[in-house]
Order: structure tokens, then sequence, then C-alpha cells
């Protein structure tokens, strides 16, 4: 059994699990554990440097700790942040991007907009993966237990579509009636377009089920929407659930679901965000980050089906599409097609850190990335600080490696950091995406002039921001409300006069309230901002 310790929680992980310290200095990783309390923990995992704990007791917990909605919570492991309230997860996830950028990138005070949430931030996600498992307790459908190939039966989620859900129980009774199939069967893949249209893609192994079509007929007749039912035999070891060959079962071959006024054909494997609604306001930032006129020439790495390219190709003189997966990019070419946007963009197979420098068209004004989670390859990086297009959009997934990145564009003043703009992609788990735009900077005239040093003498008072344009400051990027006496709190924490501070009560026992540390980090932004620290 693991040491037992009580610990102060300071500070979030990658997957908003808590961080302290233990006695000796190490960090602890606590799941379920919020910035501020004090927990009991056991350790489970130790390491020269860290150590992960579990959660045994919440001593003093925080203002924004909430039962979860889940009964499902502490076994399944899809979410992460469900015994918080969504507001303070938003924050998490948007001090992540804010910490990463400053640790690991370097830049100091980065301009990290807020975060955009979603209003019911339930029931978003348009692709679920069900595992299915079969043993001498019955057929579990559902999703794989954290570091584990066992199955959560999950009849219910607050993160899949309805339908989705639907779709997933009337496989699960049918497989219950026919032990000898549900051995044969894998997984279940349902996608659902913003027009409530199913597509439902059952994987098996080699051998698969006789009552395929039985199956196909059932779903068809009893959940609304449902238009294509697929059969996908899996690959020998495969590295995801729709690695393999898909024969259509029953229905259409391909829906169509739209972005922004766009149609993109949806089959079995391709590629789509699974939370439409946001999609749209990821998108959209990274269409105002770029900037486009109609004159500009835009190259897009990682360019995928084609969704970013064709989206500013509608904005732009003319794009280049650049991937490495070759079914990406014939689905973008057909993208293009059925968008009417051919003439306005191109598709192109192979690497792009080797393709973007020879392409032909002159210097393109943009260039923008959405690479996978480990980032924008050593290649590309140098190809397009090379390239010296005027503006960056990078589009990412892990807060991590768009640090490390924006610091290696930035090097030597081939680029500045402009904005950041955190999505939350995925509510209620540790993932976020960023869109960040990166600018050459502009060459600017030197005039030189004489200065007598007393004019430069500033009184205090002309040096320092009051309390009320700090409040505003705050209340406008964060969309928080300050107090003074949280601001007095956090400037004597600086070493900064704070004068009288009005708000004290006159009793002499009174408790007094001590700033939430998402409020402290928002009021020492602002101290920065004012350069008051």
């Amino acid at each position: 059994m693991g040491q037992i310790m009580e610990i102060e929680i300071h500070g979030s992980g990658s997957e908003l699990q808590g961080v302290g310290h233990a006695p000796d200095g190490r960090a602890v990783f606590v799941k379920g554990a919020l910035p501020g309390e004090r927990v009991r923990v056991r350790e489970t995992r130790v390491s020269a440097r860290f150590m992960e704990a579990e959660l045994q007791a919440v001593l003093s917990p925080s203002p924004h700790r909430r039962a979860p909605q889940c009964p499902l919570y502490a076994a399944c492991g899809g979410c992460q942040a469900l015994h918080m309230d969504y507001e303070y997860s938003l924050f998490l996830k948007r001090q992540r991007v804010t910490d990463a950028l400053e640790r690991l990138g370097g830049f100091e005070a980065p301009h990290v907009l807020p975060i955009l949430g979603m209003e019911s931030p339930f029931h978003y996600r348009n692709k679920a993966e069900y595992a299915i498992e079969s043993g001498p307790n019955g057929v579990r459908v559902g999703f794989r237990a954290p570091m584990s190939h066992r199955v959560i039966d999950a009849p219910g989620c607050l993160l899949q579509h309805p339908l989705s859900l639907g779709t997933a129980r009337v496989l699960r009774k049918w497989l219950a009636a026919r032990p000898d199939a549900a051995v044969l069967c894998r997984a279940l893949v349902t996608r659902v377009t913003g027009k409530d249209q199913v597509m439902a893609v059952l994987c098996t192994g080699p051998k698969a089920p006789r009552e395929m079509e039985d199956l196909g007929r059932l779903l068809f007749g009893q959940i609304p929407g449902m238009k294509s039912f697929y059969h996908l035999t899996q690959r020998d070891r495969p590295r995801h659930a729709l690695d393999g060959r898909a024969r259509l079962m029953r229905g259409e071959r391909v829906l169509t679901d739209g972005i922004l006024g766009l149609e993109f054909e949806i089959s079995p494997q391709s590629f789509f965000q699974v939370n439409p609604t946001q999609t749209q306001v990821l998108y959209t930032q990274a269409l105002e980050a770029a900037r486009l006129t109609g004159r500009e020439l835009v190259h897009d790495a990682y360019c995928g089906a084609g969704t970013i390219s064709l989206l500013m190709a509608r904005q732009a003189r003319h794009v280049v599409g650049v991937e490495i997966v070759e079914s990406a990019i014939l689905d973008a070419r057909e993208n293009a097609r059925r968008n009417g946007l051919e003439h306005k963009s191109e598709f192109i197979l192979g690497d792009a850190a080797q393709i973007l420098p020879g392409l032909k068209g002159g210097q393109p004004d943009v260039i923008c990335v959405d690479p996978p989670r480990k980032g924008v390859d050593a290649g590309l990086i140098e190809a397009i600080r090379k390239s010296g297009p005027e503006r960056v959009v990078y589009v990412s997934c892990n807060p991590a490696t768009l640090a490390r990145d924006l610091k290696l564009l930035c090097e030597g003043g081939a680029f500045r950091l402009e904005s950041v703009r955190p999505v939350d992609m995925f509510p209620w788990t540790g993932h976020v995406e960023t869109v960040a735009l990166l600018s050459k900077p502009k060459s600017t005239q030197h005039i030189e002039v004489e200065l007598d040093m007393d004019e430069l003498d500033l009184t205090a008072a002309e040096n320092k921001a009051t309390y009320e344009e700090i409040k505003e400051y705050v209340l406008e990027k964060h969309g928080l409300k300050v107090s003074s006496l949280y601001i007095s709190q956090v400037k004597r924490k600086c070493g900064l006069d704070v004068g009288q501070n009005y708000n004290l009560s006159k009793k002499e026992d009174a408790k007094v309230p001590q700033c939430p540390p998402e409020k402290e980090a928002a009021i020492m932004e602002a101290l920065k901002h004012f350069h008051m620290v």
C-alpha cells in the first residue's frame, strides 16, 4: 500500500488533475483534486521527480467543486472535469495555454484571449467509438476504463449524441440475444450529422455474424435518421476501431454535413471534427486571424480533407493544401468540386516541408498549419521561416507543442506572437484547441530626439493603474468581477503599496474573504499588463 499524506493542491495538470507537492518537494498529480483544496491522498506511482496519487478525501473543498452528474464518472475516464463547474474548467484550460506559452515558449505575458466555451456543453459529440466485450456476465457496449482493456458498459453518456446512444442500445440488446455473434464483434462506430442523419459501422475480426442484414433492418426500423449501415473488417492488430476494410450493408454510401456554409462528405473512415458547434467557432477564429481580403495566396499544411483550406479559399485569391495522407487528399479534391471551389484551390500529396519551398505562384501571404498532437515537424518550421509569409495561423490541439513551435518560429525576430485564442472543443475533458496568430514584424523608421530626463521622471500616480482600471481590465479580458479587497491582497503579495483599504470590516475578529486562485491569476496578469510588477 502506498504512502498516505495530506497535501495542498496549488495547480492543475494537462488532464485537469490537481497538482501539489509531497513533503520531499516532489510534484504530486491527483486526479479529481482542485486547486485551493487540501486533500488526503495515497501514492500509486513514484518516480525520481514526481508521483501520482489517488484521492482519498477532500479535507477543504474548493467552491468550484460539484457532484459529477454521471454515475460512471469514476470508472469510465472519458471525462476529467465533471467534478467542477464548467466556468472553472474553462479557466483552468486557458491557464494551461498561458502557462505553456510562458514556461515552454518563453513568452512574457502572452496575449491569451478569453477562452470560447459552449452555451450547452452536453451531448455534443457527432462521432462515437463503442468497444464491445462479451463474457460470462453478458455483453458490454461502452468505453474502455483508463489504462485498461476492460469495457465499461455505458447505456448513457453526457457527451454522446442521443441518436448515437440509441444505436448502441439497439446493438446491445441484439447482441445479448446472440452470444455467438457477440464474440465476433469488436466495436461500434457511429456518426451523426447536423441534420440528425446517422451512420453506423459494426467492426469485427475476420469472421462476421451471419445475421448482419437482420441487424441493418433493425437499426433502420428503430433509429430515426438512420441512413447508412456498414460492416468493417479490422486488420490484424488494428491501430484504431476503423483500421480495416469497410463494406456498405444498407443505405447510403456517404452522408453530407456542413461547416459555415460548405458541404463535406462523411464516409466511415473520413476525418471530421467531432463537435460541430465548436468546430464553427474554431474555424471562424482561424479565418479572422488570417485577415483575408481576396488578394492573398494561402498555403495550408496538414490540410487533411480540406476543411480549413476551402473555407479560406472563399475569401482568398488561391489556396494550396498539402497533406501526406493520400485518402485525405482525394477527399479534399472531391470536397473542392462539391463546393465549386476547385478553381480557387489545389491539393498536393506529399510532405509539406519538402513541397512548400518549391511551390510556384509566388511568396504566400498566409500559411496555415493544423498539425497532430506532436506538433509541426522541424523541417516544416524551417520552411515556414524561409517562406516569410505576412501571417502564420497555427491551429493546435496541444498547448505544449504549440508553445515549442511558436518559440522556434519567432526565433531571431522572424515572427512575433500577436494573439492566442483558446477554444473549448471538448467540454469536460482536459483537451483544449487553440488558434495562434503570428505576424511578420514591420520595419519602422527611427527619429532621434533629445529629451530632458526630468520629463521622464514619472510620479507614482502616473506610473500605476487605478483600482477601477484594473477591475475594467480583468472584466474585459477574463470576464471576472474583482473587488478592491482582492486587488489589495494581490498587490500586497507583490510588495506594492496598497494604501488604505476601505473594504475591511471594523470588527476585530472579522473573517476576511481571500481572493480565489482564478481571480488572483487574472489580477496578477493585469498588474503585469500595467507594468506594475
